[in-house]
């Protein structure tokens, strides 16, 4: 082959000519190189990842400050006997009204996965961006038991009244203290419990349906003498199913023949997914599933099964809605909690005419299991704040007068709690009153721009709606770092994975700002 080097336009191509010993026509491949990385191209790309990382982390970190309320999702991240702690921060901008995002952190986590390690890390995490427990409404993660002690234990500090209240309730008595214990540093552990301070912690909502659905539901059905047997040998045939099609080409050119559409493989760890493969065996007709599993040599499913699964998934069809409305980033603020989970066990309580002896039960099992896993924020003070000052929702969810009230006077008196500035000039309309303001906004239009119009209430809409009612966010986060951390990438450093992953996620940022 012949190589030659050629200069266009300040980069510098280099072109190879693959002259091969047959008479087949000759080959090119052309290279362009720009003129600065002609030297050591891994090095400079390697300090040029870092000046644009350390650019993208300025500019976030200067986006954060100008806001006023922010929330955050966190959780644990494990691939290839390594884990990682992400991060992302979201808020809701005071000008065009729209959702934000971001990713702070993808650090590695070493050690036990301990409630204090993960609050210390978390913490260390927070101050780096400068994201107090004001600034911070809530953080939102799932239902691990270690990242529910750690918001539960490094979460409130003792206020100045208990103490005081303390003293008074003291009997006189002199404490003494351990000279040593203090000298060795044995109160280490309670000085950075002192000094460590998480922001309120929410539970992700798709994580806690999920829950609902893999265990009240899952063993309700596998308890319920009209449903154990039918519910068994069902799913037990939809299994192999899945099994043959996924893991054999002649089941699956049986499949082609049968049905245009490919049957769906659940994942273990996703609910919805076990939904959309039911559903995708029950559009069939029954006839073809049994034509597909006599030429698979599966065991036929009957009317019964089928009769159950049909019946399965209608009334678990709400249950599905939910969780990708949940799931959401952009349009789904916390407010949607709330309408979302009355909407559901509504529509739920509704599937009860026309079930059979299988599955007359199932509805009632499904709300009661919601109003127990949400029963700290089904009607809490953030939930209600947060729905209410959601133009496109306000009262329209509530049905009973006496809630409504509740709600509106929740609205109203939070309204008082915050301060209107003065207009500058004398001249200006002045500030309208609470009162005014409460009832223009529920005559206002459903859409986000009215917020603008009323000044105590956008803020509070900034305010309570600034976290996500899940965690998807972050589980989005590690789904990328599945594309970058790959067995072919196994020499790339912790701190070069967590650039490569954050400003991979964060490509909304340019130089003329963020998210633009």
């Amino acid at each position: 082959y012949a190589s030659v080097y050629r200069s266009v336009d300040g980069y510098n191509i280099l072109t190879i000519h693959f002259d091969p010993v047959t008479q087949s026509p000759t080959l090119f491949l052309e290279i362009y190189l720009s003129a600065k990385f002609s030297t050591n191209p891994e090095t400079t790309f390697a300090k040029e990842l870092d000046r644009n990382y350390t650019a993208m982390e300025i500019e976030l970190k200067k986006t954060i400050d100008e806001q006023q309320f922010v929330s955050t999702t966190a959780d644990i991240w494990t691939a290839y006997n390594k884990s990682f702690l992400g991060v992302t921060v979201h808020w809701i901008d005071s000008e065009t009204l729209q959702r934000k995002k971001a990713a702070i952190a993808c650090r590695r986590f070493r050690g036990r996965h301990t409630y204090d390690a993960i609050a210390s890390e978390l913490e260390d995490i927070f101050s780096q961006y400068g994201l107090t427990a004001e600034k911070v409404t809530a953080c939102v993660t799932d239902n691990g038991s270690n990242f529910i002690k750690a918001f539960k234990e490094y979460q409130q500090v003792e206020s100045e009244e208990d103490e005081e209240k303390e003293v008074e309730e003291d009997d006189g008595e002199v404490a003494f203290t351990d000279l040593h214990s203090v000298l060795t540093g044995g109160n280490d552990e309670d000085a950075q419990q002192g000094l460590c301070v998480l922001p309120a912690h929410y539970r992700c909502a798709a994580h806690t349906l999920n829950l609902i659905a893999n265990n009240e539901i899952g063993k309700w059905l596998a308890s319920n003498p009209e449903s154990r047997a039918v519910y068994r040998s069902s799913t037990a045939k939809c299994s192999a199913l899945w099994t043959k099609a996924s893991r054999s080409t002649v089941a699956s050119e049986c499949l082609e023949k049968i049905s245009e559409r490919k049957l769906i493989v659940p994942s273990v760890t996703r609910w919805n997914s076990f939904y959309d493969a039911y559903v995708r065996i029950v559009e069939m007709p029954l006839t073809d599933i049994n034509n597909l599993c006599t030429q698979l040599q599966i065991k036929c499913m009957n009317d019964r099964e089928y009769q159950f699964l049909k019946e399965y998934c209608a009334i678990m069809k709400p249950f599905s809605v939910a969780l990708d409305i949940l799931q959401g980033e952009e349009t789904c603020f916390y407010g949607t909690l709330q309408p979302t989970l009355e909407v559901l066990m509504a529509k739920t309580l509704a599937m009860q005419n026309g079930l059979s002896q299988m599955t007359t039960g199932l509805p009632e099992i499904i709300v009661g299991a919601i109003k127990t896993r949400f029963a700290t924020t089904i009607d809490s003070k953030e939930a209600l704040l947060a729905t209410v000052s959601l133009p496109k929702f306000k009262l329209r969810w509530v049905k009973e007068e006496t809630r409504r009230d509740h709600i509106k006077y929740l609205l109203t008196t939070e309204c008082r709690s915050l301060t209107v500035e003065e207009p500058p000039n004398a001249m200006a309309d002045a500030p309208m009153s609470v009162e005014t303001e409460v009832t223009s906004y529920f005559n206002s239009d459903p859409v986000m721009e009215s917020l603008h119009q009323f000044p105590r209430i956008k803020k509070i809409a900034l305010r309570y709606n600034a976290p996500t009612p899940s965690s998807a966010p972050v589980e989005r986060l590690f789904s990328l770092g599945s594309l970058v951390l790959t067995p072919k990438r196994n020499r790339l450093g912790d701190g070069r994975f967590q650039h490569l992953i954050l400003m991979r996620f964060n490509r909304y940022f340019s130089q003329g700002g963020i998210m633009e």
